[in-house]
């Protein structure tokens, strides 16, 4: 058993990232998935963004991500969807301990958040090769850095240019593309449980 947090993406805990997070209960994992959003979904990016705005942007979400760390043991595997992947990688390459990381949907420049990624801390990062928040605004740039830089670093690019493909809930959602992330990521948990 691995544990997992799930940091959720700017449309909120939608009912795709509930079933996503009971999937991998159901393979054997703890998993938590803290909600920065207080129960509120939105059915576009656009009204996540704006509300994102109200609530204080990043650097709120970053200590709120810190807050909710705080409760739980050392060797989790931080997982993040979008605007999830920011407390992600954070608390991945800054909490002492971290197991892994899982960055679906976007990737940040490893100096976002220090010098190097921290050494035996395996990460996956999942991408649409076309989408045109990953692919187009710097992240799959900063994605392939990170592997190129990092022995325990994977690059996984999916067809299509659909953000946020994996979840289910989301008429982005690809069923195709979310098995294979599901496949793979249970590998990954699997590999450093």
């Amino acid at each position: 058993m691995t544990e997992v947090v799930v940091f959720h993406h700017i449309q909120g805990v939608t009912p795709g990232i509930t079933r996503f997070a009971e999937a991998l209960t159901v393979a054997g994992h703890h998993v938590t998935v803290p909600d920065f959003f207080e129960g509120k979904t939105f059915g576009s990016i656009e009204a996540g963004q704006s509300y994102l705005g109200e609530i204080g942007g990043i650097p709120s979400i970053l200590e709120r991500a810190r807050l909710a760390a705080d409760s739980l043991n050392p060797d989790v595997v931080f997982a993040g969807f979008s605007l999830g992947v920011a407390p992600a990688q954070m608390l991945a390459q800054t909490r002492s301990g971290a197991r892994g990381a899982l960055l679906y949907h976007a990737c940040l420049p490893v100096s976002e958040f220090g010098e190097t990624w921290p050494a035996g801390v395996p990460v996956q990062i999942h991408g649409a090769e076309d989408d045109p928040y990953f692919a187009h605004e710097g992240d799959l740039a900063a994605a392939r850095a990170l592997v190129e830089a990092t022995p325990e670093a994977e690059l996984f690019l999916y067809s299509g240019s659909a953000h946020l493909f994996a979840d289910d809930s989301l008429a982005s959602h690809n069923q195709e593309s979310a098995n294979l992330l599901m496949e793979r990521t249970l590998e990954f948990l699997a590999r450093v449980g």
